[in-house]
């Protein structure tokens, strides 16, 4: 009842709903890990009253009134940086929902709101049963010529999880998927098995998603209307480092002008090499990463097979765990048995400063199950705040769907895998390392399009040769990767990466163009998809990284308007990585200027003032572009 304060309002909305926050963060990350079906139907039970209870706090007058009385006193209330980024976060939280709007216009908001989150539920309820769904089972031994002992066994022990002997089975989830792509002899096997992963959501049946892609997109548009905004897009853009649809269109198509020329030249070398097997076919989508990896061996004499000996999967666990503690200080101690796990085949580990004292726990929960999204994310079961005065130590999980141990091989992974365990262990840090004040401001809680930062500066001393042979040991022989093997694999990284970048940006225009529509989207999906393309120059041996389908991440999960982000932060992270080079990979300097600029502070300032702060100046294109080889 007193008059607003900042203590008695903002912070007190910050510390309002914490019961249900905490709740509402573990049945998340159970839900993408462990989607069983008690659990989904929860979450379908539960969509509609969570979108009822945040609009009934955002259409709340009464409460904005308050926001808004100390919001427009902010100048005379000696703020700190981080009370004021509180404060304008919660005030233009409240007028991007819809507080300013009419009784009439809030009442549409909330069935709009409504239907979000129901049919971004049904959208990953259909992926997760598409992919799922589909084995393809091969009986003659035959067929499979090329393909490594542990892509043969990884298939055979799915064949025996499923009841069946004497046959392989293969799915499209990526660890069975890619050893197929990039090493099967037989193309028709090729053909097939791509041709069912890049069709999930769009085959006719009852999981198909093109209707819910458009309903989607046409409910984004015109929630974004009703807001006073264009396209969702300018909604989306509006809280991030990019400002404008404009601007996130030049910035890809510029990297897109300098991509495709050098993908065309890669289609080139790969042509010939088709055409000098005397065949007479042209390459197509579900050639390309098998003559890549041809041309790989050829040219750097690298083979995959040659090389996943030596990334063994607790290997480079402990070897991203070396890295955060030679910059941070940091030590990971697995728990004892007895403590809880959200999976039996989950790990936890009890994480330590420097010091000594408790910094928070991480959960890893690496391998393919039936109840587990597709891909690989890092979440959070409890935030790191200061509520009430007191610390709370983040507890935080990383998931993936890597090549998991088959019979009498452990888990060994592609140097692809390797990357992805450094960069969701980069969220982590992220997260384990945030010391903000305030809940909505900790962690990841920042812009899109500079949250993959610390993601992707990871991946760089998962490559580096320093780091490597400190985790890469040979499964059997215990011995280190030899030096030479490493300098191939180095060199051969930028090989590919007119494709690599190319299906990448195809995926991040997609998006882009889902959501600047400005008048209703007529719903057909496919020619959407051909147009755009066509109109870009997507070359035919490409496609997309994403197919509208299964494009989870805006179509299932939050980045809509924002599949940029990963390129826009790989500015950053190659950018900033530089610096470390500049001096030392582990110089104590830089990796604490890096921690309190960028890790500690969470969303608690403007990105890219966190970033020059570490820095010394603003980013620029020439480091990104000289690692990926396009200059």
């Amino acid at each position: 009842p007193e008059n607003p304060t900042f203590s008695n309002t903002i912070e007190a909305l910050d510390h309002a709903g914490s019961r249900i926050a905490e709740v509402s963060l573990v049945f998340s990350a159970l839900k993408s890990a462990h989607g069983t079906e008690g659990i989904m139907a929860i979450s379908d039970e539960m969509s509609r009253l969570l979108s009822h209870h945040r609009d009934t706090i955002n259409f709340n007058p009464a409460l904005f009134e308050r926001i808004k009385v100390v919001y427009y006193n902010k100048d005379s209330l000696d703020l700190s940086t981080e009370q004021m980024m509180l404060l304008t976060k919660r005030y233009t939280h409240f007028t991007r929902n819809g507080i300013n709007t009419s009784v009439a216009t809030q009442d549409q908001l909330r069935i709009i709101n409504a239907r979000l989150g129901e049919l971004t539920n049904q959208f990953n309820k259909n992926l997760m049963a598409e992919t799922n769904g589909y084995q393809l089972i091969v009986s003659n031994k035959d067929e499979l010529i090329g393909l490594s002992d542990a892509a043969l066994q990884a298939a055979a022990l799915k064949a025996t999880d499923l009841g069946l002997a004497d046959v392989w089975v293969f799915t499209p989830h990526k660890p069975s998927i890619l050893p197929v792509l990039q090493q099967a002899q037989n193309r028709k096997l090729r053909q097939t098995l791509y041709e069912a992963y890049y069709k999930r959501g769009n085959n006719n049946n009852e999981f198909d998603n093109k209707m819910v892609v458009t309903e989607l997109t046409r409910l984004r548009m015109k929630k974004a209307n009703l807001l006073g905004y264009p396209h969702y897009a300018a909604y989306v853009l509006e809280e991030r480092m990019a400002t404008s649809a404009d601007e996130v269109n030049t910035f890809l198509m510029d990297l897109w002008d300098k991509a495709l020329p050098v993908a065309k030249k890669e289609r080139e070398t790969m042509q010939l090499l088709m055409s000098e097997e005397g065949n007479g076919l042209n390459l197509e989508a579900w050639d390309w990463l098998y003559y890549a990896e041809k041309v790989r061996q050829k040219k750097y004499e690298v083979d995959e097979n040659e090389l996943r000996p030596y990334f063994q999967l607790p290997n480079v666990v402990q070897g991203a765990f070396d890295v955060a503690n030679k910059l941070y200080g940091l030590t990971f101690k697995e728990a004892e048995n007895s403590f809880p796990k959200p999976h039996s085949e989950a790990q936890a580990y009890i994480v330590s400063a420097a010091d000594g004292s408790h910094q928070g726990v991480l959960y890893t929960d690496w391998y393919p199950r039936t109840t587990k999204n597709p891909g690989a994310w890092c979440g959070v079961y409890r935030k790191q705040s200061k509520r009430g005065g007191a610390h709370v130590p983040p507890v935080v999980t990383v998931v993936g769907n890597l090549s998991k141990p088959n019979g009498d091989l452990p888990a060994l992974l592609s140097f692809d895998e390797v990357n992805t365990i450094f960069h969701e262990f980069g969220h982590a840090l992220h997260q384990l390392l945030s010391n903000t004040l305030y809940y909505d401001l900790s962690g990841t809680s920042v812009p899109r399009d500079f949250v993959e930062l610390p993601s992707q500066i990871m991946e760089n001393w998962a490559s580096h040769p320093q780091v490597i042979q400190d985790y890469a040991l040979h499964y059997q022989t215990g011995e280190r990767i030899p030096t030479e093997l490493v300098n191939k694999l180095l060199e051969s990284r930028r090989f590919n990466q007119g494709y690599e970048t190319v299906e990448y940006l195809a995926a991040s225009l997609l998006d882009m163009q889902y959501h600047i529509q400005t008048s209703d989207f007529d719903g057909d999906v496919d020619l959407f998809e051909d147009t755009y393309f066509k109109h870009i120059g997507l070359i035919d041996e490409i496609n997309t990284r994403y197919k509208s389908t299964f494009f989870k991440h805006i179509f299932g999960g939050n980045y809509m308007a924002g599949y940029y982000s990963y390129i826009w932060a790989g500015v950053l992270d190659a950018d900033a990585f530089d610096a470390f080079l500049e001096t030392d990979l582990f110089d104590p300097t830089t990796a604490t200027s890096f921690r309190k600029h960028i890790l500690e502070r969470g969303g608690s300032d403007d990105a890219m003032t966190m970033y020059s702060r570490f820095r010394g100046r603003k980013p620029t294109i020439h480091a990104l572009l000289k690692q990926r080889g396009l200059m």
